[in-house]
């Protein structure tokens, strides 16, 4: 792919935002300045910037670590004696010494946001700097001779030699010539000052900035790292997240970045949006832990006394109407749609299978069953790492498929987090029910449908939050059907 300079956003980029986060970012920012000033959002934080640092490594091919190793540094810290021997592919010194780099720019960025500053390329050097400050070397080619050697790596310095790496299949992807790169750089930095005055969304101005800086890729190496701070920048800069990529997420992020040279960001910007999504959902379940921080008596008596004064404010009455009036609707689609699905299961397989039982359950909020089936959506929950509140709102809907071996797909709808704020969730899963010799049925194999809650508050605009639900209600069926599929 030859070189091209960088180009600006595209007209449409109204087009681009995801409609999801202007009703989560209200629900956020109400309690974000609670939430901030306790003990266990810090934590979650520390562990938010840890998981950062030690992915993005990955994810570069700098060393490799063992996934059960890499969820105690995120829990414990980053420190050599938890590093077992054989746990990574390069001496344990030099892994968390890249690590704490990370972990370091990281912090950086809040010190930035905090101090006001605005991103120049003075900056962005700077984060190269202290991003490979225990980097010696990079890999280079040899033109000549078609070997890769060792070289001094440049740090916090634009690229003096080309930097175009060979794709798997023999061609040649072409970045920014090093004479280009400067004016390349000031470009970027002057669209950048544009777009945040014109307010374009966190997710559409994070994908492109760290798009556009990669197509130059200013650096001998550790473009991928800076362009991920970048986009971390943007976010903090909203109050929002810094960005959480895994070496799960490398296919995909390989894949969107591709598809972005080819003038398509959607994938990048869906990419960060679920990122960011993740974090909201589960910082937001966090609230009521605050409680939880200190065991003063009036402290907790004080605030027992503001919940049930906030509980009973009309405002507050008036987003819990609206929302389970949300709930209701999406309730019904749900409902309707899995009827559908019965149905059609019946139809295929009626001239292979005798009175095949297939057919819906279904209990409403305030329903006396609407307790039912409390385990699975805990356990779902855990799966995508959030706490499910059955205690103020409840409903759900069961497709069970009773063909090979029993199958259910379960939609719960539900409280996220123990405080109840006007933000409620669907989530989704399927398990097996296998005969015990009692005549009683064990459940196994639980297994979450979606890669997280379909969230909705009282902010929500009713038919957006319609198509937003039913898109996500097909992607859940689709996976929940290929679940029972391979049951059979």
């Amino acid at each position: 792919m030859l070189w091209q300079p960088i180009e600006d956003l595209p007209p449409d980029w109204h087009e681009l935002a995801n409609s999801e986060f202007p009703p989560l970012v209200t629900v956020w920012n109400e309690q974000a300045e609670r939430l901030r000033s306790s003990g266990e959002f810090k934590t979650f934080m520390e562990r938010l910037r840890r998981e950062i640092a030690i992915e993005t490594g990955i994810i570069e091919r700098l060393y490799t670590i063992d996934r059960g190793i890499t969820r105690l540094l995120i829990e414990q810290g980053i420190n050599e004696a938890l590093i077992p021997h054989g746990a990574t592919d390069r001496p344990v010194k030099q892994v968390v010494a890249l690590i704490k780099d990370q972990e370091a720019a990281i912090e950086g960025l809040f010190d930035f946001v905090g101090g006001q500053r605005t991103l120049s390329t003075s900056y962005v050097k700077q984060l190269h700097q202290l991003l490979t400050q225990s980097q010696d070397s990079t890999e280079a080619l040899m033109p000549s001779t078609g070997k890769i050697i060792l070289v001094p790596l440049l740090r916090g310095d634009w690229k003096q030699q080309p930097n175009n790496p060979m794709r798997q299949n023999g061609t040649v992807h072409e970045y920014s010539p090093p004479e280009q790169v400067a004016s390349e750089m000031d470009r970027l930095i002057q669209w950048h000052h544009q777009h945040r005055e014109q307010k374009v969304p966190p997710e559409v101005e994070a994908a492109w900035l760290h798009h556009r800086f990669t197509q130059i890729h200013p650096f001998q190496d550790g473009n991928g790292r800076v362009a991920r701070c970048l986009a971390s920048l943007v976010f903090i800069q909203d109050g929002w997240f810094p960005l959480v990529l895994t070496r799960d997420d490398r296919a995909d992020y390989i894949a969107a970045l591709e598809q972005a040279d080819h003038g398509n960001l959607s994938n990048l910007i869906n990419l960060f949006s679920k990122s960011q999504k993740q974090a909201f959902i589960r910082s937001l379940g966090l609230s009521e832990q605050i409680l939880a921080e200190t065991r003063r008596t009036k402290v907790i008596i004080a605030a027992i006394a503001d919940k049930f004064k906030q509980n009973q404010s009309t405002p507050i009455q008036e987003r819990y109407q609206k929302v389970e009036n949300f709930s209701s609707i999406l309730f019904e689609i749900a409902s309707n749609r899995l009827e559908e699905v019965a149905d059609d299961i019946k139809l295929s397989v009626q001239n292979f299978v005798n009175d095949p039982q297939i057919f819906t359950l279904k209990a409403p909020a305030g329903d006396q069953r609407s307790y039912y089936h409390r385990y699975q959506v805990v356990e779902t929950a855990k799966q995508l790492k959030y706490f499910a509140n059955l205690r103020n709102y409840h409903s759900w809907i069961q497709l069970i498929i009773n063909i090979g071996t029993p199958t259910t797909i379960l939609l719960s709808f539900h409280v996220l987090g123990h405080d109840y704020r006007g933000l409620l969730v669907c989530s989704g899963c399927a398990y097996h029910k296998d005969d015990l010799e009692e005549g009683e049925r064990n459940i196994n194999d639980i297994q979450a449908l979606t890669e997280s809650p379909f969230q909705f508050s009282y902010a929500d605009e009713e038919s957006n939050l319609i198509e937003r639900f039913k898109q996500w209600l097909e992607d859940l069926i689709v996976t929940g059907l290929e679940y029972w599929n391979n049951s059979i």
